[in-house]
């Protein structure tokens, strides 16, 4: 089965929804599949304001549709709802083509942080665009449950993996910083709520790993804390396991992939109880969940390490893109029925 991944996320972002897709394409052969992304790539695009890595592709369904239809998939499956995103799914629409979609981020609650736009209005936006399809993948159940009551249907339970062989323990070596060291990883931009992270008084050293619009005015206001850029690979993955607790203080995120990084690497994760922490972590013991993110971080410091990586184990890519590929073929049933 090819399945083509129209989406507006792509590298050079790094981000949960660019992680799953590459994620798809890795595994997907082992079980008859083949994961064809249709990106931004080769398209004039526009850069998003205040974030350059972000590129918009300026095309439209009757450019696009062409791409789709030669590419011989066998089903469309739309990541993302920006420009490539939607005329994908005018495309499928006007031609009859079944396809699926995923709810990926909070935009209502992105939005908001940003512009005095309604969640209402924004909700009802997005659930035209993923009612249309034959079936919407989230990767919660408290997401899917939050949904479900404004009015989203055809929900699908589609759960994140992590890297085990990349992610793992290692000799601490990656930060020779104050102990002990509270990491943080991911776009620094007010929606990710790192300044609640950085204000809060905790013993040792604050690490904040990711690069966002926010970044220069937090660096400049928290000088004590250490802002080391966007790192991948071997590099970021020497920092998940040398820190002693990753701390996650994100109230707005769908899942959090890199919760499962941090896992993987032995850290303990201190969160707020909220959805996303709360479906990743609720039901074990290798993180802490308090109102008072502080209390969670200096609690999280108790929780033993191979206690941590033992939980990741849990989460698989395999898993997941078994999931994805069930969830394609009930959605192509239902189309067919």
């Amino acid at each position: 089965m090819r399945v083509l991944i129209a989406t507006d996320a792509w590298h050079p972002q790094v981000n949960g929804v660019v992680r799953s897709i590459e994620a798809l394409r890795r595994e997907a052969p082992a079980l008859g599949a083949e994961i064809l992304p249709l990106t931004p790539e080769g398209w004039r695009t526009v850069g998003l304001p205040t974030y350059p890595d972000i590129r918009l592709a300026l095309v439209t369904a009757a450019r696009l549709g062409p791409r789709i239809e030669a590419s011989a998939a066998d089903h469309v499956h739309v990541a993302t709802e920006g420009p490539v995103g939607l005329a994908a799914r005018r495309h499928c629409l006007r031609v009859g083509r079944p396809f699926t979609t995923s709810y990926h981020t909070q935009f209502p609650d992105y939005l908001a942080a940003r512009l005095p736009v309604p969640r209402a209005l924004s909700y009802a936006w997005l659930r035209r665009f993923h009612n249309a399809g034959r079936g919407t993948m989230v990767a919660t159940a408290s997401l899917a449950d939050d949904l479900a009551a404004r009015g989203f249907s055809r929900l699908m339970r589609w759960s994140r993996g992590v890297d085990h062989a990349l992610f793992r323990p290692r000799e601490r070596v990656g930060l020779d910083l104050p102990r002990p060291i509270f990491l943080s990883v991911g776009r620094v931009a007010v929606e990710k709520n790192v300044e609640a992270f950085l204000r809060l008084d905790l013993p040792g050293t604050k690490v904040v790993v990711g690069d966002g619009p926010a970044r220069a005015d937090l660096e400049a206001r928290y000088p004590a804390a250490r802002f080391l850029g966007t790192r991948t690979g071997e590099s970021l993955a020497e920092i998940y396991a040398s820190a002693d607790v990753f701390v996650f203080p994100s109230r707005t995120d769908t899942f959090g992939n890199v919760m499962l990084e941090a896992l993987a690497s032995g850290t303990p994760v201190a969160a707020y109880p909220v959805p996303g922490p709360r479906d990743v972590l609720a039901d074990g013991d290798a993180g802490v969940m308090r109102d008072d993110l502080g209390e969670a971080c200096r609690a999280a410091l108790a929780v033993p390490r191979e206690r941590a990586r033992a939980f990741s184990l849990r989460y698989t890519w395999s898993a997941s893109a078994r999931q994805f590929l069930a969830n394609v073929a009930s959605a192509r049933a239902g189309a067919r029925a």
